[in-house]
């Protein structure tokens, strides 16, 4: 499977370079030639070399084992190379920059050289499995190339020492900048553990422990009498509540008004004229003026008890439903219920401040193993403080000494010679990258060239674009001419890549291809639909020069050859043909029908047995008119009863909208595509405006197949020379 898909993609790539050979050709010419003129100007050149061996670690560190941090090769990327990064040292711009100085390095002009045209020629590269770097310099004066290598290598030789050095004496004060920190820090944790000591009484925590633990033990007794003491009244609280059914704040609120004169007044005012509505009520209807005054005072009572309340109460406590009837409360026991009530917070009260203090004793307590800690790590502090300061003052003195010793961790093992022999010619590699190079850029000149144009290349292309059923396939008469003027994108022409307009193929020469295309497209077409039969059709194309002329005439002629009595209309009052392809008079046609100046009987011509064709007529100022009117569909009811098959030449979708309107008035349209000639774009539209216009498409007809363009082999054309067609036929 995967074999399959490589070699269609293959193929797929083969048949674009196809397409665009001669841009390619050009392309590949033109690197070609430029390879040859490189091979022909070549100078021989002589290549110098030099070798650089690098030490883990400087001279310095291993004799004195001082400072092995200082020179060391080391990563400091997981994915780094120390010898890479000796490698960008020796290509920076600085040390060849010196270089051209020292040797006044010119080119052919006299000028001096850029960085740039000195790396060109210089290479640096490790030697696998050592810690060695070979520095080669190309140049056609052999002296010149073996001095560039030789000044590099002792530039950077000497970067390498002074570098080292200069991390040395770094080191050095870097340490003496550090010493009167490291001092300052430990008199600094000597003050902070005094600090903390007196602070914190650190001294006696034994003692304070044990106190600590007496005081906890007699507060937490405390504590339990108190719990049990609130229990019992909390308990006896609630007994109080459930008997009486109110809130502690409620009795106490029901106190206050047994106690006010005021509320016991109105109260009593209240209860009197409500007793009065009640009896009234029995005597009268709600209606009456009696019953409606003892409301209104009832009202006015219970607002007046409500303002009573209110100035003894406030708003804060509601009262129990009935409850300011207090002659039918136990004033007693809820007196017995407010004492205990008051009881009850009272020890809760003292149950606060025991437990906070209980709190306190237990917090310090729990401090205590956190002094000890903090305690043993100033100690620590102090001691590291001072092994700090005291190692300090000890590497001061060695590095001291290292200072003058370091002599750095690179050194040259081969100087540059003066080389006898030019390099080896690569003549050849040059050639064949040459070959290969101008072969990229050829196939990617076409591919660049082939992704810039939008046009269809082929019927699978086409049918994929429009997704509608495929019903014929009509092989191109005849090749394309070679293109002239724009060589880097294939000419969209018109008449010189499909049928000529005055020759009928079908007609003239039947046994070919391309009649047995068409005899496949009418059989499409007549058993397109098995519910109802197809006789009116209408023909376009989404853009114009695809051939649907060409298309509409061949398929006349083929169904006609079958003997169906057939009718062909030409309704492109834009740009009509057909008239031409039959060698007919435009004077009087379809225009002149429907306007009523000619009638059908005389503008109808007879072309061949079996086919009438209706010409144009003389072409009107607003055709869409003409053809949008009653009058038109008269004509198609008449002809669809007269005839078996009637084909409807229209104009392309981009240039009017004839095709749409006589779509809706017949059984449907049929869509003739041509691959060079259709686009993308086209597609799209074509699509869009057929699905807005709601039409019915039979179908998709691919003109001017070539089948050896094709893809996937999906069609086969007789040749066309041997005047018969052998076979039409799909994979």
């Amino acid at each position: 499977m995967e074999s399959t898909e490589s070699l269609m993609g293959f193929q797929e790539y083969w048949r674009i370079v196809q397409r665009r050979w001669f841009p390619a050709s050009v392309v590949f010419g033109f690197i070609i030639l430029l390879t040859i003129a490189g091979i022909f100007l070549q100078k021989p050149i002589y290549e110098a070399e030099g070798k650089l061996s690098f030490k883990k670690t400087s001279l310095t560190s291993s004799l004195t084992g001082l400072g092995k941090e200082i020179g060391e090769l080391e990563k400091v990327g997981e994915q780094s190379n120390p010898l890479t990064t000796e490698m960008e040292i020796i290509r920076s711009g600085p040390l060849l920059q010196k270089t051209i100085d020292e040797l006044n390095l010119k080119d052919a002009k006299g000028k001096k050289i850029k960085i740039n045209e000195l790396l060109k020629n210089l290479t640096i590269a490790p030697i696998r499995g050592a810690d060695l770097l070979t520095v080669t310099y190309k140049n056609q004066n052999p002296k010149l190339a073996a001095k560039v290598v030789n000044t590099l290598i002792s530039f950077y030789i000497e970067k390498n020492q002074t570098y080292l050095r200069a991390e040395t004496v770094a080191a050095r004060q870097f340490i003496e900048n550090q010493l009167p920190i490291a001092e300052k820090k430990v008199r600094q944790m000597e003050t902070e553990l005094r600090d903390f000591k007196e602070k914190n009484r650190v001294a006696i925590l034994q003692e304070e422990a044990r106190v600590a633990i007496a005081n906890i033990g007699n507060l937490e007794r405390q504590i339990s009498d108190t719990k049990s003491q609130l229990a019992n009244v909390t308990a006896q609280s609630q007994a109080f509540q459930e008997q009486l059914q109110m809130t502690p704040q409620q009795g106490m609120a029901l106190t206050a008004l047994s106690q006010s004169p005021a509320v016991q007044e109105a109260m009593k005012e209240y209860q009197l004229v409500e007793r009065q509505l009640d009896v009234e009520r029995t005597r009268f209807q709600e209606s009456s003026t009696l019953i409606a005054t003892l409301k209104s005072k009832k009202s006015a009572l219970k607002a007046l008890l409500d303002a009573q309340i209110k100035n003894v109460l406030g708003n804060k406590t509601e009262l129990p439903q009935g409850s300011l009837q207090l002659g039918e409360m136990k004033p007693k026991i809820i007196e017995e219920f407010i004492n205990v009530e008051n009881q009850r917070q009272g020890l809760e009260s003292q149950l606060f401040p025991l437990s906070k203090t209980l709190t306190e004793y237990k917090v310090r307590l729990n401090n205590l193993p956190r002094l000890e800690k903090e305690q043993r790590e100033l100690e620590s502090n102090l001691q590291v403080s001072q092994s700090i300061y005291e190692s300090l003052l000890k590497k001061r003195q060695e590095i001291s000494i290292a200072e003058n010793q370091n002599v750095g961790n690179a050194r040259i093992v081969q100087p540059a010679i003066i080389p006898d022999e030019a390099v080896a010619s690569r003549k050849a590699l040059f050639l064949v990258t040459g070959v290969l190079f101008g072969s990229l850029l050829a196939i990617g000149t076409a591919l660049l060239l082939e992704s810039q144009d939008r046009s269809i290349k082929t019927a699978e292309e086409a049918r994929e674009l429009f997704d509608f059923t495929l019903l014929g396939l009509i092989p191109s008469y005849k090749k394309a001419e070679k293109n002239k003027g724009n060589f880097f994108r294939p000419k969209l022409a018109s008449r010189d890549i499909e049928v000529s307009p005055v020759e009928v193929i079908v007609r003239d020469m039947p046994y070919t291809a391309i009649g047995a295309a068409y005899r496949m497209l009418q059989a499409n077409l007549r058993f397109l639909s098995s519910d109802k039969e197809i006789k009116v059709i209408v023909v376009s194309s989404s853009l114009p020069q695809e051939g649907k002329s060409t298309v509409v005439a061949n398929l006349a002629v083929t169904v006609a050859q079958l003997g169906r009595k057939v009718l062909l209309i030409d309704a492109d009052m834009h740009c009509p043909v057909q008239h031409q392809i039959w060698e007919l008079s435009n004077q009087e046609g379809l225009s002149n029908i429907i306007v009523g100046q000619a009638e059908a009987k005389t503008a109808i011509k007879s072309v061949l047995d079996n086919l009438d064709v209706l010409p144009c007529g003389v072409i009107p100022p607003n055709p869409m008119a003409l053809l949008d009117s009653q009058k038109i569909s008269l004509l198609i009811d008449q002809f669809s009863a007269n005839y078996d098959f009637v084909i409807i030449d229209t104009p392309a979708l981009n240039i009017a909208a004839d095709a749409l309107i006589l779509g809706k008035k017949t059984d449907g349209l049929l869509l003739v595509a041509r691959p060079k000639v259709l686009d993308s774009g086209s597609v799209a539209f074509a699509k869009d405006i057929l699905k807005k216009s709601h039409q019915q498409v039979l179908g998709l007809v691919v003109n001017g197949v070539i089948p050896q363009n094709e893809p996937h082999s999906h069609y086969y054309f007789a040749n066309e020379s041997d005047k018969s067609a052998r076979s039409l036929s799909k994979n």
